[in-house]
């Protein structure tokens, strides 16, 4: 007899959220049932990788990915295109890290220019990204969305401590959100209610729970997904529905393991397939807990993500 699986049903859904504009536009979430199960129900839309660039050399990036990115890496401009005309990213993701006061300090002025020229320069939609300083983010997060007005890009990230400055320069924008909390259930929920009672529209958010790269908290990170998810589709959690983000490259580029040279830890393997592998197996364990957007850096590392959703999607 043919095998049957198990069907579950759902009374929740996740929020689907469209992004960009066009026929590159694309919608992130949408579904009604755990990750990957299509044969219990709806799964709408296909996870969606963002490759991550930014507006300063990633020259804290170890070589192994600073390598594919080299010709073009010092101008954000160059760098986006290739990403979309030559890897053909569905997505890119901005990051201003050069605005951190401890980087280079780089100006309000300075970052809208830097939005400005790489969204007049691509299609794909466009997620943009602070530095993680707080009180900086809320200057320039806030001057970069309103010169982006209308074009549909996620802004992010809004924390306890600045969303109210940047979920209002979303809403007058006609933006999308990204809401941050640090890996505790109660604070998403919690930051969410906050968001939804100043107004923001609940169904134009996207939840970033906090990610974590593998052997570096990765467990926390998934069972707290998980949670996440679970509370959307089982309980019919309204906070909880926005889709997920797995902001994986700034956390799995940092580890010991994809900077440890061979002559080293020669038991380790190979060092750039050991960064590839460390990033892949960090993006598909986030997207089987529950992440529907995830950015990312490695081209190959995005390759083997892509392989691994077709295959689940069948």
């Amino acid at each position: 007899m043919p095998f049957t699986p198990p069907k579950e049903s759902y009374s929740g859904k996740v929020y689907g959220v469209g992004v960009g504009e066009g026929d590159s536009a694309v919608t992130v979430g949408g579904e009604n049932v755990l990750p990957f199960h299509s044969f219990e129900g709806e799964t709408p839309n296909k996870p969606i990788i963002a490759y991550e660039i930014q507006d300063v050399p990633p020259s804290d990036w170890p070589k192994d990915v600073q390598e594919p990115f080299k010709d073009v890496s010092g101008d954000p401009v160059q760098w986006a295109k290739f990403c979309q005309d030559t890897l053909k990213a569905k997505a890119i993701a901005l990051r201003l890290v050069g605005t951190h006061p401890d980087m280079e300090d780089r100006s309000v002025e300075d970052a809208v220019k830097t939005v400005t020229d790489v969204l007049g320069a691509i299609e794909v939609p466009l997620v943009i990204l602070g530095s993680n300083h707080a009180e900086k983010d809320a200057a320039v997060l806030v001057a970069v969305s309103e010169a982006a007005k209308d074009r549909n890009c996620v802004i992010g990230k809004a924390q306890e401590a600045n969303y109210k400055t940047i979920a209002a320069a979303a809403i007058a924008n006609n933006h999308k959100l990204i809401a941050m909390s640090e890996l505790d259930i109660n604070l998403s929920k919690q930051l969410n209610i906050l968001l939804t009672q100043m107004g923001f529209d609940k169904e134009k958010l996207i939840t970033d729970p906090m990610s974590s790269a593998l052997g570096y908290g990765l467990e926390y990170t998934y069972s707290v997904m998980e949670r996440i998810r679970l509370a959307a589709l089982t309980q019919n959690d309204e906070t909880m529905q926005p889709p997920m983000l797995g902001d994986v490259g700034v956390y799995v580029w940092k580890t010991k393991e994809t900077h440890a040279p061979e002559s080293d830890l020669p038991e380790w393997g190979s060092l750039p397939e050991r960064g590839i592998a460390w990033e892949a197996v960090t993006a598909t364990s986030l997207l089987i807990a529950g992440a529907e957007l995830l950015v990312m850096r490695h081209p190959k590392a995005v390759d083997a993500v892509d392989k691994f959703i077709a295959e689940m999607e069948g």
